[in-house]
């Protein structure tokens, strides 16, 4: 499982491909990725949950149990916690994003899956998924897989980025664009 490219560490990259290697060999790699999905978007959510992994002020079983303890209520499978539970027993909480990152990356690239990282202004509504999934998947020859945040920074419009490919229609960035050319008239 390559770290390069990915933005995922290579400390981050070996967990990644533990993890796989035993979810595979245990035929769970779905159960594993929607718990891991399920783990990033908790991730997410929580900034109290971020800064518990982050925390280097914290024992290693304060940090294990409250992992747990969290994971046991999203009703995240053993596996996945196990996994979690010995990251937190190495003290290498700080890296589970890179490695949840690598294992996600590491099934879409066996699955031939290409992600496309949306950022939008707003959600979308389920009309406008199926429109960009359908547009994605003509332009990118199917199986494209939407990676979708909310930045209501952009004022409106998107940015979509598929590997090293990005094309950006946000305002934010069609206002940045006219003030530098307003800057060179007068």
């Amino acid at each position: 499982m390559a770290a390069e490219g990915t933005g995922v560490s290579e400390l981050a990259s070996r967990y990644a491909s533990a993890l796989f290697d035993l979810a595979d060999g245990q035929q769970a790699l779905d159960q594993t990725a929607q718990d891991l999905t399920s783990v990033k978007a908790l991730l997410a959510e929580s900034a109290e949950l971020r800064r518990l992994i982050g925390s280097p002020l914290l024992a290693r079983d304060e940090q294990e149990r409250a992992m747990d303890a969290v994971l046991v209520a999203a009703g995240v499978g053993e596996l996945v916690r196990r996994f979690v539970g010995l990251v937190a027993k190495n003290r290498r909480l700080a890296a589970l994003p890179g490695m949840i990152d690598g294992f996600l990356a590491e099934l879409a690239r066996r699955r031939g899956e290409v992600t496309a990282r949306v950022t939008v202004a707003r959600p979308l509504t389920d009309a406008q998924w199926a429109e960009l999934a359908e547009l994605l998947n003509k332009s990118e020859g199917g199986n494209v897989k939407l990676d979708v945040w909310v930045d209501p920074s952009l004022i409106g419009g998107m940015i979509v980025k598929i590997g090293s490919r990005m094309v950006d229609s946000s305002v934010r960035t069609k206002l940045n664009k006219l003030k530098l050319a307003m800057k060179g008239v007068g």
